[in-house]
């Protein structure tokens, strides 16, 4: 059985957040990202590039600071594994919801995740890796998980991609890079495009991020 998530309301989220982006004005030189369309009457998967400890701290920075003021978002989860979340009640007042890789019960949560996003104005942050990996990788491996979820969907629900990078460059403090990809739909989901589209973003975000040096293969 999974333990489902209790999420508080949207607007104490925000009046959460607002701390978060006050640490991150201080500790980061500049947080920079590309415009990309946010279909209206939608939910949503944000799917992001896992790489380190500020990974979630940086998609609830887009949830608030790009999608919530294109579409107002009802609520924010995310999948979080069973053991982490028996070990901190408070999660699933955050928007997380169990899973137990190789479990019986994975279904009842990937069921779940797409019942989140029958609902309009709903977001599912998701780490299509399921690991911890470099954020300069040159290939990120898809789990099977995000065909799972977006196949059950039977709402309207965009995809979108966002491969995150740091530089430091000419500042003390490192500067984020949000390079954010529309993936499209559910409705005209194909896993094996999804793919490649998201891993030849990855490469030019990767190019785009080097600035001067010519390197073989990007």
């Amino acid at each position: 059985m999974i333990i489902k998530a209790k999420p508080i309301p949207i607007f104490v989220i925000r009046l959460g957040i607002a701390p978060l982006l006050w640490f991150f004005r201080r500790r980061f030189n500049k947080m920079i990202l590309n415009d990309i369309e946010i279909k209206p009457g939608h939910s949503y998967i944000l799917m992001c590039n896992h790489f380190g400890f500020f990974d979630g701290f940086f998609a609830y920075y887009l949830c608030f600071k790009f999608i919530n003021k294109k579409q107002k978002l009802k609520g924010i989860y995310t999948m979080s594994v069973k053991k982490q979340m028996e070990k901190n009640w408070w999660l699933k007042y955050s928007g997380s919801f169990s899973v137990e890789p190789g479990k019986r019960s994975v279904d009842e949560s990937l069921d779940f995740a797409a019942s989140i996003l029958n609902e309009p104005g709903n977001l599912l942050i998701y780490y299509p890796q399921g690991n911890l990996e470099s954020a300069y990788i040159r290939h990120i491996e898809f789990k099977d998980g995000i065909y799972e979820i977006a196949t059950r969907t039977r709402g309207n629900c965009q995809l979108v991609w966002s491969s995150v990078l740091l530089e430091y460059f000419e500042s003390t403090k490192q500067s984020v890079y949000f390079n954010l990809l529309d993936c499209g739909t559910n409705h005209d989901f194909d896993f094996e495009q999804l793919k490649d589209k998201v891993n030849e973003h990855h490469l030019q975000s990767i190019k785009k991020n080097i600035r001067f040096t010519n390197e073989p293969g990007i």
